[in-house]
């Protein structure tokens, strides 16, 4: 009888099917993520008892912080002149049916507003509409 201990290997564990599950439920959570549109300009905006339009594909997003400042898509415009708020807005006017909404803090200067409304107009955009929340 040969009684003799055999020296086994110690089993290969191979990471490679691991790290290949990770890396697709990495991809899986990145493509099924909503991500929440939070800006990081700080805005009261205004009160209504309006309904809620439906939310457009394509719309650019002029905000007006309190002290009459521009910014469009959350980037500040260099100066608040209507020169340079009419050339910011024709260089991101891509479509022709892009709506423009006007996310304006309830204490922003009336004229800022009456101004963003001109020049848009001026322009060509024919879907305009002011950010609200709701009353409470």
């Amino acid at each position: 009888m040969n009684f003799r201990n055999k020296k086994s290997k110690a089993p290969d564990i191979s990471m490679t099917p691991m790290i290949d599950v990770v890396f697709l439920l990495l991809i899986f959570f990145m493509v099924t993520t909503t991500f929440s549109r939070e800006t990081a300009i700080k805005v009261l905006l205004p009160e209504a008892d309006g309904q809620q339009s439906e939310k457009q594909e394509q719309a650019l997003t002029l905000t007006i912080d309190k002290s009459g400042q521009y910014f469009i898509d959350d980037k500040a415009l260099s100066d608040s002149s209507l020169d340079t708020l009419a050339r910011e807005l024709t260089a991101n006017k891509d479509n022709k049916n892009i709506s423009l909404i006007i996310s304006a803090d309830a204490n922003a200067p009336v004229q800022s507003a009456i101004s963003v409304l001109d020049v848009a107009s001026k322009i060509g955009f024919s879907s305009i509409t002011f950010a609200t929340q709701k009353r409470e």
